[in-house]
């Protein structure tokens, strides 16, 4: 049965209703998600999927964070480590509480769909998936990172970080997280020490990007330049991002 965006895009609205959307947070991961979701169709499309596959990609990017809500509601932050796994919540929404039929009336994508919510925050995929299900994994998790990039310009990092200005502009990058970086794989939140070490973090996520559009994307976008363009006091830090930044561009230019 063809997806109907018109039926997934209201019954999305419904569940937002439930929540103060006057609450910046709230904005925040309503606008994220729309954006998400018109990403995922426009890589599935690069990919050259037909139509019904490129919604079912949208219907992923719709419904990856619906547990952040929640997360919000009952704990008052989107820190997964200071609360609950957003995933793990996002499923537990629509699966166990059935939420997935408002969406969708057709369980066939149920299985596909389960994972691609419930995995596309993990620091790697499980092994094993079959093909079709690790493609729209995939789209999904690059989709979400590519936002990720224009969310951490477009939002004060000290309200991500719930940090100072004074301790955000003196942070220093803490050397685990620099060697990460130049291994080209996404940070381990465990070795974070920092502020700048987030900072950091977020521009590793484009390392993890599986597909060409992908990274064509965020070179149109430019919110990874203007993240890289991080301002900081430490002369430390600031030698180290200038190296980096010149690190990332080669990067990129190399895997065009």
């Amino acid at each position: 049965m063809p997806l109907d965006r018109r039926r997934a895009l209201d019954a999305f609205a419904a569940y937002a209703a439930r929540y103060n959307d006057k609450d910046p947070k709230v904005r925040l991961k309503i606008d994220h998600t729309y954006r998400v979701a018109a990403l995922c169709g426009r890589i599935a499309r690069a990919q050259g999927l037909d139509a019904p596959d490129i919604d079912l990609a949208w219907l992923c990017g719709l419904l990856h964070d619906v547990g952040r809500f929640e997360q919000l509601r009952r704990y008052g932050t989107f820190n997964d480590a200071a609360s609950i796994d957003h995933a793990a919540c996002s499923v537990q929404v629509l699966f166990d509480e059935g939420h997935i039929r408002d969406y969708l009336p057709d369980p066939d994508q149920d299985a596909l769909l389960r994972t691609a919510v419930a995995c596309h925050s993990a620091y790697r995929l499980p092994g094993g998936l079959d093909a079709r299900t690790l493609l729209y994994c995939n789209i999904l998790r690059d989709a979400d990172k590519i936002d990720i990039l224009r969310v951490n310009v477009e939002t004060p990092l000290e309200e991500i970080y719930n940090v100072t200005t004074a301790e955000l502009r003196a942070a220093a990058i803490t050397p685990a997280v620099a060697e990460a970086f130049y291994a080209h794989h996404a940070v381990l939140r465990s070795l974070k020490r920092t502020p700048a070490d987030n900072v950091v973090g977020h521009m590793s996520l484009v390392y993890e990007l599986v597909f060409a559009e992908s990274r064509r994307i965020v070179r149109q976008q430019g919110w990874l330049d203007r993240l890289m363009d991080f301002s900081t006091g430490n002369p430390a830090t600031a030698r180290t991002l200038a190296n980096m930044r010149d690190h990332m561009h080669a990067w990129l230019a190399a895997n065009a």
